[in-house]
């Protein structure tokens, strides 16, 4: 079996397959074993679980996956990678490979294809997901992925403190807000940039989300609650009585007079506001919303 984890073995399987790493596909493998290991140990799988694998690159996680689990489906993009990866799959039965762009991908059917048999009720998430498609990938997961248990993803190190950001910081946004609705999210572990070759430009983190079984809190309308956040971390630099006014199309004065009656100040920003006081927000006032707005 290939050395696909050290970085001779990987500069040594580049080079025999004259392969050289796309930057536009972030192609940045991992070189470090140890990190690895603590990757495939964060995800806590056991060998009845399956798993889905985006970007396997050379296939190091993947085989660390597929030696713990009931069986991996890879997800590859780059078609460069094909043989190699075929020869991963033929010396490790319980690999599945799929060669697609993840985002255009239905992820659940393809779940059930690769392991018909016994049926899949849950499945497990565990990538270094391309660092150029990070907040897509993360959002596809949470919106239309309802049968993940969990996502272990490593990613960029700024989208990770975008993801687990406080109320009032710089990196605080819509990315934070709609992660925090869909799941938990918990910081794994920071990941130098001295693990990967090529080494990139920036650091990493893993970060683990997982999906809540039960609402945050109960909500008055889920596509009004979205379309309000979009709006508002785009006019971040707006009050909320600018934003709530706009955005309901009610006078100052009434918007006033309700985000007072909830007990915030109108001149906050969305920043400014944790997920619960969003949530209590759009509660508020999407009762008088244009009924073609819910």
């Amino acid at each position: 079996m290939q050395d696909r984890i050290s970085p001779s073995g990987v500069r040594d399987i580049l080079q025999r397959q004259a392969l050289f790493p796309k930057k536009k596909l972030g192609q940045n493998f991992l070189v470090d074993r140890n990190i690895l290991v603590k990757i495939a140990d964060s995800c806590d799988i056991n060998d009845r679980q399956c798993l889905l694998e985006i970007g396997p690159g050379l296939g190091s996680l993947t085989q660390e996956l597929a030696r713990r689990s009931r069986g991996v489906l890879a997800v590859e993009l780059d078609t460069r990678l094909e043989p190699l990866l075929r020869d991963l799959a033929r010396e490790t039965s319980n690999v599945k490979l799929i060669f697609s762009d993840i985002l255009k991908l239905d992820i659940e059917a393809e779940m059930d294809k690769a392991f018909p048999e016994p049926p899949l009720d849950a499945y497990k998430v565990c990538a270094n997901i391309p660092y150029n498609i990070t907040t897509p990938i993360i959002f596809k997961l949470l919106e239309q992925c309802p049968r993940m248990d969990s996502a272990t993803l490593m990613m960029q190190k700024e989208v990770g403190k975008r993801l687990t950001a406080v109320p009032g910081s710089k990196d605080y946004g819509r990315l934070t807000i709609m992660a925090a609705y869909h799941a938990h999210v918990d910081l794994i572990m920071p990941v130098s940039r001295s693990c990967f070759y090529p080494r990139p430009e920036v650091d990493s983190v893993v970060i683990k989300l997982t999906p809540r079984r039960q609402p945050v809190a109960q909500i008055y309308s889920d596509r009004v609650f979205r379309d309000f956040v979009n709006a508002a971390f785009q006019k971040r630099r707006k009050t909320i009585l600018n934003i709530t006014s706009d955005f309901f199309g009610i006078n100052k004065s009434n918007a006033q007079a309700n985000i007072e009656e909830i007990g915030l100040k109108p001149t906050l920003r969305p920043e400014d506001l944790s997920l619960m006081e969003i949530i209590k927000l759009v509660n508020s006032f999407a009762p008088d919303a244009n009924p073609q707005m819910l």
